[in-house]
């Protein structure tokens, strides 16, 4: 007789929830079991819809009197572009810079958003859709919230450095940009240019690391407590009835409340986000 399935435990759950979705069974040159295939699948998706989302907003402007939909992308779009010159004061630059930021307030925005649908809907369909395919819905992982995984942020903030490398080289020149480097920030005599270089290169390290840790940090904690509330909605099976309806009301009710407040903060770490690629980018036409 088959053993019986027992329900996870409230470690076994949370595991599950945080277990991104790879192919471990890959042995071969190269080593594909360190790609998150669930926070590729879900960024690219999110960022066409966002893409999708600015293009119809362009394509069906009017000069008459907005929709509704037009008149919140075009206070978005308002929104970024006086950030961008109170911050970037290239008129030029900003060409390319304010659509950037507008790209990393929306695609972020829809990446965090993500945390707000039920927490077992999306790993629940694919666990069944894995068992159709052949394998164990027990092991099938998925994890839908993007910003939650170290490798996306990290991956974003490291393409705000290159970005900022970039317009470094492009405002003050190789020479320019490298002369820099080494001057600043105590002074170009030639017994300062190895300090110089050592605190320019800490400062970009510390820049990157930070920018990235921060917005993983706070979605990783979102996505940790929304699991920690589906826990107690969970434990009505477990307990007595009265208490099992105390839990669950208490569920819904921290559920909701929780949720209504993660609103703010994906929006925040969206804006918090963009802003510092405005100042670092800022910074890289800043000459010292």
């Amino acid at each position: 007789m088959a053993a019986e399935q027992h329900a996870p435990t409230s470690g076994e759950y949370i595991v599950h929830h945080l277990t991104h979705w790879r192919n471990k069974e890959f042995t071969g040159t190269f080593d594909l079991t360190v790609f998150s295939y669930d926070s590729i699948l879900f960024s690219v998706l999110l960022g066409v819809i966002g893409s999708f989302l600015l293009w119809r907003a362009a394509k069906s402007a009017t000069s008459g009197v907005p929709g509704r939909f037009q008149a919140a992308v075009e206070l978005l779009v308002e929104m970024v572009e006086n950030q961008a010159k109170g911050i970037v004061h290239n008129a030029n630059s900003r060409k390319l810079v304010s659509p950037l930021a507008l790209t990393v307030f929306v695609w972020i925005f829809l990446m965090n958003a993500m945390d707000l649908l039920p927490l077992d809907l999306i790993p629940s369909l694919w666990a069944q859709a894995y068992g159709v395919m052949g394998h164990d819905p027990h092991h099938a992982y998925m994890r839908v919230v993007p910003t939650a995984d170290l490798s996306v942020t990290m991956g974003l903030s490291v393409s705000v450095l290159l970005i900022c490398i970039f317009y470094n080289i492009k405002i003050k020149g190789l020479g320019g940009w490298g002369h820099e480097l080494i001057s600043a920030p105590f002074g170009g005599h030639p017994a300062l240019w190895l300090p110089n270089l050592a605190m320019q290169i800490v400062e970009f390290i510390a820049k990157t690391v930070s920018h990235g840790m921060r917005l993983f940090g706070n979605m990783y904690a979102g996505e940790l407590i929304f699991m920690l509330i589906a826990l107690m909605g969970g434990a009505w099976a477990t307990v007595s009835l009265g208490t099992g309806l105390a839990l669950s009301l208490l569920h819904i009710i921290a559920g909701s409340a929780w949720a209504i407040f993660h609103i703010l903060i994906i929006t925040l770490q969206a804006f918090v986000f963009m802003m510092l690629t405005l100042v670092y980018v800022g910074q890289a036409h800043d000459a010292h």
